[in-house]
This record gives structure tokens, sequence and C-alpha cells, in this order.
């Protein structure tokens, strides 16, 4: 089992960053020069490795995940995806009718180099750590695949809930190349998994059912039927106190929180058998060492009689110094003492 999950039930409070192997390192900024787009980045499985490894090497985090991205499966399914800078995704127009012909063998085909960066980081990969696989949920990946770049701007609601035979059949395909991606992420040596609702925000609160908890909760039930062993970790940003309801809905086995959650609602209505992740707003690797401290030391207050993995509300900023995550390493590490 999850050596990351075990520690957390042994109330040892790990610690993993969401996007530790990133922008913010010099090491990893030497490696991307080389790299002819971020997509080839990802499917090159030496450099993916590397930088994968680099900060556990650099940090000794509980935990690595794969170096990759949610859009390699729109990717895998024939959808042209490029990253532009201070712009982020930019995708080209889908085709339901090229999605429909795409089968397994040929979605593997294409992205076939992150399973072999997986095999290749578990053969690294102390043996002690956790390595976590991830992917997408299918609300997240049908805003990428319609809006054809981030919603921060210019999104509207109702291009996507629509209730038409269009969105429906786009639902079911991505719902079923995330199985199987995941699936393969642990065929390959994934300990963990973790499903990135990163855009659940977007919805109102009676869409939700239909496109967030529902397909979390049905692919949940897929892998841990086949893969009984395998924690699942759920990260639905941005839907507030619903998170109470997803969680009785979904029942992943560690629910990833982001800044602006209630941590008291969690205490009270969350069971105990389900480990909290994260929560820190990444600004406060921004900030002055105090305040990071001061906020660090809130939620391992607040989570001490419970089983908590120590991890952010959301990914590394790019601007954070190194200094500023080995000083909240020392926090949650010198608490856990």
């Amino acid at each position: 089992m999850s050596t990351l999950i075990l520690k957390a039930l042994n109330k040892e409070k790990p610690i993993w960053l969401m996007r530790q192997a990133g922008r913010y390192l010099k090491e990893y900024k030497l490696v991307r020069k080389k790299q002819e787009n971020f997509i080839n980045f990802c499917l090159n499985y030496k450099a993916a490795t590397k930088v994968t490894l680099q900060p556990i090497k650099r940090f000794n985090f509980d935990a690595a995940i794969i170096f990759s991205d949610i859009l390699i499966i729109p990717y895998g399914l024939g959808q042209k995806v490029d990253f532009k800078t201070n712009e982020g995704p930019i995708l080209e127009s889908y085709n339901l009718k090229e999605f429909k012909k795409i089968n397994k063998e040929k979605f593997l085909s294409k992205v076939k180099n992150v399973y072999k960066a997986l095999k290749y980081t578990r053969k690294k990969l102390n043996k002690k750590k956790s390595l976590i696989g991830f992917a997408g949920s299918p609300w997240t990946l049908l805003v990428y695949i319609v809006n054809k770049k981030s919603p921060k701007k210019n999104f509207k609601l109702s291009n996507i809930i629509q209730n038409n035979k269009e969105i429906e059949d786009l639902l079911k395909i991505i719902e079923k190349f995330i199985f199987i991606h995941i699936e393969q992420q642990i065929k390959s040596g994934a300990d963990t998994i973790q499903l990135f609702d990163s855009w659940a925000g977007l919805l109102n609160k009676k869409n939700l059912n239909k496109y967030c908890y529902q397909p979390n909760k049905r692919l949940v039930q897929k892998i841990k039927k086949k893969y009984p062993k395998i924690p699942i970790i759920c990260f639905p940003k941005g839907i507030n106190k619903n998170i109470i309801k997803f969680c009785s809905v979904v029942r992943p086995d560690c629910l990833s929180i982001d800044s602006k959650v209630n941590v008291d609602l969690i205490n009270k209505k969350i069971p105990q058998k389900i480990v909290i992740q994260g929560g820190l707003d990444p600004k406060f690797l921004l900030g002055n060492k105090k305040q990071r401290e001061k906020k660090t030391l809130f939620y391992l207050n607040k989570f001490k009689h419970r089983p908590y993995i120590f991890n952010l509300g959301h990914g590394v900023d790019k601007k954070t110094k190194p200094s500023a995550v080995q000083h909240l390493i020392n926090v949650v590490r010198n608490f856990q003492s």
C-alpha cells in the first residue's frame, strides 16, 4: 500500500506539494530549456523522470508525483495541445467523430512515455517513498476540451453545460480514457492516484452532482473495484462547503482541500477514516517566514488529531524561493517530532 497514506493513517503528517517539480527550481529550468515544447517535455521519459526526482533529492519529500500534465489525455485523443507563455494551454477545436475512432491501443501508443517515466522513476525512487500518478477529472478535462483554453478569462458555463447528446458522448469518452490512463499508471508503478477537478468551482450547486460528484464517483468505484489497495486522492477545487456532499457521494480515500475550505467544517463533517490533504495558500510561500510558520501551524494544529498530509491548496507558485519550501518542510517536520 501507499507509504504516503500509511504515514498519514499513523498520524505522522507526511508532506509533498502539488507542482513540487517545477519552475521555482533552477535545476528544473536547466532541463526545461532543452525541451522543444511542454507536451514533448512530458513525453520525454528521461527528462520527466529527472524532474520528478529533483524535489525528492533536494527536499526529501514523502512522495514523488510523476511529471506530466492533465492535458495529456486530450492530446492522446488527438486534440492538439500547446502551451503559450503568459497564456497557458491552448487547444485546437476537438472533433467528436475523431475522438470516437480512438481506441485504447492508439491512445496508449501516443502517451506511452508517461508510463515509461513512471517505471524509470519507480526504479530510482527510494522504496519508502510513494509515487503518485494522476489525471484530470472528467468535468475539468471537458472544460479544457470545449473551452480550448484556461477558463480564467472569457468563460461561460452555458457554453459547456448543454443538455445535448454531444456533451454526453464527450463526457463518456473522457471518463473512459481517464480510467485507461490511470490503470496504466498503476501498472507502471504508481501506488497512489490523485484526481484533479481543478475547475469544479465553476459549477453551480445544481450542476455539481451531474458533472462533478457522479463522474468522480464512477471513476473512484471503478479503480477501487480493480485495484482495492491503491488509495485515491480527490481534489475538487473551489466548491467550498459543497465539498462535504462531494465526500459523502464520491468516498475517496483522501480529500485534498483548497485554501478557502473551512477546516472546522471538515473536522466536523468528514469521517476520520478519510485522510485530509492540503489547505495552505501557496501565497504563504511568497510571504515572510513568521506568516508562513503561523499559517502552517494553523493547519497542523487543526488536523493534529486526524490523518493528514501536509500540502498546499493549489500548486507551488513559480516565484517561490526554494529556501521558503525548505522552511515550510522544517516547520512541518519539527511539529511532527
